[in-house]
């Protein structure tokens, strides 16, 4: 039986409380039954669940939902390929069975969600050697496939791979690949790639963790395997005079395009502390690059290769997707402030373009790029289509964001309290039998742990306890 989750929240900003209202009824509509599995689809016209999101959005919505937030991460575990391969997405239909396709990885935003949801469903053992097991079929299948040069870095064969859909770096790439091998005729792919890099990290990452736990005596030798494939990434794909990761085409050419790819692979955990904060001092932070009024383009808005387009299109504009991954690949490298900081600009836009929920967002004016819900194209005058709205990447951000901010947050069995300034409000999660509830005024807040008191702090600080309520430690989530 899997415990109970809840989450209350009451504050007395009025556009936060009626965001986040709007927020948690939009994620209801994303759930939908794949046979007898309830689960948490993608949303605003995306009807299945992809390795790129849905794992990661399960095991956000675990503090509301944990049937289906384990079921986003089990479909994809049951249905792994006896080579190894994960499906990129899987569909469900109306007879209640489903398809898990193999025609691109699409992501990897799996192993850590996965990993902090054997601490949501109370630490099952035998959940966590499934999981081992999946980790490393696929780890294998990576490397046994994916290196097609011999050159120690691994590569992506079509466009879907790194889900990055009409990305302009991709150039005359497939948009889908069918096969293990790489495709013929391409100038770009088979592309060196910091993205599949980084699945390989993340896997032996968690490995090396699954293994601490499990105390099987290889936690050092999968440390030590995932540390060898960072040192790959930084050699091979890292410029050390810009201080940003490139890909590289099937020549071995760097494509010159800065992306935001350098955030996902913080959100991996592939680089070094001081890779991290030279991006995201020399890049993330720079105005003319990826802090633009609306902060997150998926190419620096100063790069030759960024196009502000609304369509469903990673050569320009903020995704809300980007916001999602964010939040663990800045607060991994200490960089919380800035979380908060992107969280209040997120607000801003949701709120300003009509609480609506879409996709993208426009970097200069923080618009919302209002899409067809069907065709993802720039809706046309007196079109019959509906607008997208309900997008489930923008939408648990949106939640995740808050709870970053002003609430309880689970991570790896740690419980974070969060004590952002602003209007009063009460925050409470439930998660079985124990309640956490944060009561602030804005500038203080106290913590309580099952209707006691434990310890209170100026807002501003991230509180970090066990389950039972004790401290461990405190970090700072706003500028001093």
């Amino acid at each position: 039986m899997l415990p109970d989750t809840g989450v209350f929240f009451r504050t007395e900003n009025e556009a936060i409380q009626r965001l986040f209202d709007a927020a948690e009824r939009k994620c209801l509509g994303n759930l939908q039954q794949f046979g007898a599995d309830q689960v948490l689809v993608e949303g605003g016209g995306y009807e299945k669940i992809w390795l790129e999101t849905q794992p990661m959005g399960g095991e956000m919505y675990a503090k509301r939902n944990l049937t289906a937030a384990l079921n986003n991460v089990l479909l994809f575990m049951r249905t792994q390929r006896a080579d190894g391969r994960l499906a990129g997405s899987i569909q469900g239909f109306p007879d209640g069975s489903i398809e898990a396709q193999f025609n691109k990885f699409q992501g990897f935003c799996f192993p850590e969600p996965a990993l902090d949801l054997y601490y949501w469903i109370g630490e099952n053992r035998e959940y966590l050697k499934l999981l081992q097991q999946c980790l490393i079929r696929f780890d294998e299948y990576l490397w046994r496939t994916r290196d097609s040069d011999g050159d120690g870095c691994l590569e992506s064969f079509c466009v879907y791979d790194t889900g990055e859909d009409n990305a302009l770096r991709y150039g005359d790439a497939p948009v889908y690949c069918l096969t293990d091998t790489p495709p013929a005729g391409s100038s770009v792919v088979p592309m060196a790639s910091m993205d599949i890099m980084s699945f390989s990290y993340s896997a032996r990452d968690v490995l090396s963790r699954i293994s601490g736990i499990l105390e099987d005596g290889k936690e050092t030798y999968w440390r030590a395997a995932a540390d060898q494939v960072a040192a790959a990434l930084k050699a091979r794909l890292w410029d050390d005079e810009k201080g940003a990761c490139f890909d590289r085409d099937r020549f071995g050419n760097t494509i010159p395009i800065l992306t935001h790819n350098n955030l996902r692979c913080m959100y991996w955990g592939s680089f070094s502390q001081l890779m991290a904060d030279r991006f995201v001092r020399e890049h993330l932070l720079e105005p003319n690059e990826f802090w633009t009024p609306m902060p997150l383009p998926s190419v620096a808005a100063n790069d030759p290769a960024f196009r502000n387009a609304p369509e469903n299109n990673w050569s320009g504009q903020p995704e809300g997707l980007t916001y999602q991954r964010a939040i663990r690949a800045l607060e991994r490298y200490g960089w919380e402030p800035l979380v908060t900081r992107l969280g209040h600009r997120l607000f801003k836009a949701v709120i300003d373009g009509g609480y609506v929920f879409t996709q993208q967002y426009d970097p200069f004016t923080g618009a919302p790029s209002r899409v067809s819900s069907v065709t993802k194209a720039p809706m046309e005058p007196g079109s019959s289509d509906p607008f997208q709205d309900g997008y489930g990447p923008t939408v648990l951000s949106v939640l995740e964001y808050m709870a970053h901010i002003w609430g309880v947050h689970m991570h790896m069995g740690q419980i974070w309290f969060s004590l952002g300034t602003g209007a009063p409000c009460v925050y409470e999660q439930r998660i079985g039998e124990r309640l956490y509830r944060i009561e602030s005024n804005g500038s203080e807040g106290h913590i309580f742990v099952d209707g006691k008191e434990r310890m209170a702090s100026p807002c501003g600080m991230r509180l970090i306890t066990d389950r039972e309520g004790r401290l461990i430690t405190t970090r700072r989530i706003e500028d001093a």
